[in-house]
């Protein structure tokens, strides 16, 4: 192993979550060979949740510097060059330049419930759902607002944009970000000119000339410049030239990360917030708040249910209760299959997906309830799952066909426990894979490593096989899994459960 890094044949995924920013190093059989993370945590600014870009730049140089120590532990090896690199953050968002390259608002993240008009009335004028998340519904929402700003935009771009521009002096998106900066023509594979018109009609100017450049999975976007190796190695020991992946946000490497690319497949993904994508096979007959429509990194249309809070609540009881995340979700398993009429609602910030616009945190019990440590702990874990099933129902209504759902992130590490949550709330089978706790840093580095074959392919005269191709016959190939069923007294349980938070959030 010692000489295949130090030959540069090493892949890096770098993912900025929304607490943790993560490296990983994976080998030639996109095993994990080395990792670093870096914690940190949004600030509320003047009522807005940001991150700066001091903490970016100091984060990723961290979680760097940290994967480098541990690959001189593991196998007394130097890193000096990568293979490939890609970089993923959590999606969308705001993050508006001018020609200098100074940015002009603190970073505006998906967390942020600030757009609500913007949203409503591009949605009205696309005939398209726009989220409040979304890049264009920020920068619309400035221009409603006569904001300073808004007259010294020369460019856009998201968190993982902001990283990838950084360390390759290239102004471009992979695709299943840049949807969710603008919509997608999925004939295209790029903005959709329609759309653009009716903007550029409505508030003036060149929208286009503002967006980054969109790239499919598979297409080089950029190298790894001198600038960008110092950027994110001060010490100068990284040497420049790794391939650069298109940058994305965590639902795409989320979908990597579960080989959830082809029709019919979905995945969900469980941190500090939730969402399900599942792989259209036609498009949807409506357009709805509750449901977005993205991309696939390889531009395939995906419906996406995205709710603003999941594990937050958990995180925060477990530490009060000694930080044993096993014991406490084993302990959930002897509660009661509506958790005996305890409701947790987990709202750190405003949850859209519910009607539920400002942060709403509470326990909620009637005298009748049975409040035990196992129903309490039972109903935080049904708390992470419950706004999703409410948005997963219209898809249901709709009639989109689900092969198979993934389940990936932290909260499944423990085995069977919130898999079969999950599966008892959607009615759906889920399956869990060996790498579903690797998560979306590693699925970036999937997406890395395919880059540098097509890279290489190219460079033959070929062309690279379809991404899905790729994921089944070579990283995936070999993958070990479980499917958990839903059972008929778990269904009926968390639909009591629903219904008992229903009321509680109206309450």
């Amino acid at each position: 192993m010692k000489a295949f890094i130090e030959s540069g044949k090493a892949v890096m995924g770098i993912e900025f979550g929304s607490t943790r920013i993560k490296a990983v190093l994976v080998d030639d059989g996109f095993k994990v060979i080395a990792q670093g993370a870096h914690d940190w945590e949004n600030k509320l600014v003047d009522g807005v949740w940001s991150y700066s870009l001091e903490d970016v730049e100091s984060g990723v140089r961290d979680a760097y510097a940290k994967c480098v120590a541990d690959v001189a532990a593991k196998y007394g090896a130097r890193l000096t060059k990568l293979a490939a690199l890609g970089v993923s953050g959590m999606m969308h968002g705001y993050l508006p330049f001018d020609e200098n390259g100074k940015l002009l608002v603190p970073f505006r993240t998906w967390r942020n419930v600030m757009t609500a008009e913007a949203a409503a009335e591009l949605s009205a004028l696309f005939k398209f759902n726009v989220p409040q998340r979304w890049s264009i519904a920020h920068y619309y929402q400035a221009i409603l607002k006569n904001e300073p700003h808004v007259k010294s935009v020369r460019w856009l771009t998201t968190l993982a944009g902001y990283v990838h521009y950084s360390l390759t002096g290239e102004n471009v998106m992979g695709v299943g970000e840049a949807s969710g900066m603008f919509p997608i023509d999925p004939a295209t594979g790029d903005y959709n000119e329609r759309m653009l018109a009716a903007f550029d009609a409505k508030v003036g100017g060149s929208l286009k000339e503002k967006l980054p450049r969109v790239l499919k999975a598979g297409e080089k976007a950029g190298v790894l410049t001198e600038r960008g190796a110092k950027w994110l190695d001060p010490t100068g020991t990284l040497r420049p030239g790794a391939v650069m992946a298109p940058p994305e946000g965590d639902a795409g490497t989320g979908m990597v990360a579960t080989n959830a690319v082809a029709a019919g497949t979905g995945n969900v993904s469980a941190g500090t917030s939730i969402f399900a994508m599942v792989v259209l096979d036609r498009p949807m007959k409506g357009y709805y708040p509750e449901i977005d429509v993205l991309t696939t990194p390889a531009g395939r249309e995906v419906a996406m249910v995205h709710c603003n809070n999941c594990t937050n609540e958990i995180n925060a009881w477990v530490k009060i209760f000694g930080g044993d995340y096993g014991a406490l979700f084993r302990a959930s398993l002897k509660g009661a299959k509506d958790c005996g009429g305890v409701v947790v609602v987990p709202f750190l910030s405003g949850e859209p997906v519910t009607g539920v616009a400002d942060a709403m945190l509470k326990v909620v019990r009637k005298p009748e309830s049975d409040f035990t440590l196992a129903n309490f702990f039972r109903a935080q874990i049904y708390s992470a799952f419950v706004s999703l099933k409410i948005g997963m129902e219209i898809l249901a209504r709709e009639g989109v066909a689900i092969k198979s759902l993934m389940g990936h992130g932290g909260i499944f590490r423990d085995k069977g426990i919130a898999q079969q949550y999950l599966a008892d709330a959607l009615k759906t089978s889920v399956t869990c894979m060996s790498t579903a706790s690797e998560g979306g840093p590693w699925g970036m580095a999937v997406l890395a490593a395919y880059a540098a074959r097509g890279a290489r392919r190219r460079a033959e005269g070929g062309k690279a096989e379809p991404l899905e191709e790729f994921l089944s016959r070579e990283v995936f190939r070999d993958a070990a899994s479980e499917t958990l069923a839903p059972t008929e007294d778990g269904m009926a349980g968390f639909d009591r459960y629903a219904a008992n938070f229903r009321e509680a959030i109206h309450a």
